[in-house]
């Protein structure tokens, strides 16, 4: 519906679409919870809480993103949605690959474990304004070999102009959402594997995730900015699942180590979430009050 008829999401019309996506995943999860195992449903939320709030993270990249590249907001909509396609045909490609190495390869939650405790590092020590996927090597190379425009056209990719084809900014933008989605990839689906192994319980927690995410982008814009400890919440989230995949891996092989149940997982995920944002806003409301 976005690239046939591409409007301004108002915040009414993006509030209606989280909640409808954001109560198709508990209903999901609870049929899970019901018609398989509890296991499975605690699973699912897990996984889905922890995707969703790592693809929030994604929205400060799209909006850096949209905002480099002056888009404008009347084709904002149709660009995350063809980038959050490319995130679940990315996503769902990577979950394959890494089942396929978990369970050939036991000790590989060790090397999962070790890339999320660095990744959690890595997001901790970078702060915003650090690294700007617009001027990546890709998109640089990009601009310097193909002949560009300017300025938007009616939300193509290319034109013709004076009997040359010419590419839009469009294309630069939807080549940078992709490499976002690239890296994101690479953080979030270890980080679901040290929750579940399940594939599908790993897709759709992804497929919900991403789902609601071009609704949010429209919700949240303004409210970005405020969740100044965002990071660090999700810096802790991917260490403690990090250590969990570690203690899983020294498990099987053989060491006396206890291995963290999947409620006690959920219950510290969402211990996190809500302090991060709790903090956030009472700091954001205290310089609001000495800024006034």
């Amino acid at each position: 519906m976005a690239a046939r008829r591409p409007h301004v999401v108002q915040p009414k019309e993006a509030a209606i679409g989280v909640s409808i996506y954001v109560a198709a995943a508990i209903a999901f999860g609870a049929a899970l919870w019901v018609f398989a195992s509890p296991g499975k449903g605690a699973e699912f939320f897990a996984g889905w809480i922890t995707e969703y709030s790592l693809s929030v993270d994604n929205l400060f990249v799209f909006i850096v993103i949209m905002g480099s590249f002056a888009v404008p907001t009347l084709y904002q909509q149709k660009i995350l949605q063809i980038g959050i396609l490319g995130a679940l045909i990315l996503r769902f490609a990577f979950i394959l690959v890494g089942a396929a190495l978990l369970n050939a390869f036991w000790w590989m939650f060790f090397v999962f474990g070790a890339f999320l405790i660095y990744t959690a590092y890595k997001l901790a020590t970078t702060h915003e304004g650090d690294t700007d996927p617009t001027k990546g090597r890709l998109i640089q190379t990009l601009q310097k070999f193909l002949p560009m425009t300017p300025t938007y056209h009616e939300g193509k990719y290319s034109i013709k102009m004076s009997g040359r084809r010419v590419f839009t900014p469009l294309l630069l933008v939807i080549v940078a959402i992709f490499v976002t989605d690239l890296v994101f990839a690479l953080d979030s689906i270890p980080a679901i594997f040290g929750i579940t192994t399940d594939p599908y319980i790993v897709f759709t927690a992804n497929a919900f995730a991403l789902m609601g995410l071009r609704q949010l982008y429209f919700l949240v814009d303004g409210l970005l900015d405020r969740l100044v400890y965002l990071s660090y919440g999700l810096s802790l989230i991917l260490a403690f699942i990090g250590v969990k995949m570690i203690m899983h891996a020294a498990h099987e092989a053989g060491w006396e180590v206890p291995e963290v149940p999947t409620w006690l997982s959920l219950i510290v995920i969402l211990v996190i979430l809500a302090t991060t944002v709790i903090l956030s806003l009472t700091v954001g409301r205290t310089r609001k009050r000495a800024s006034g």
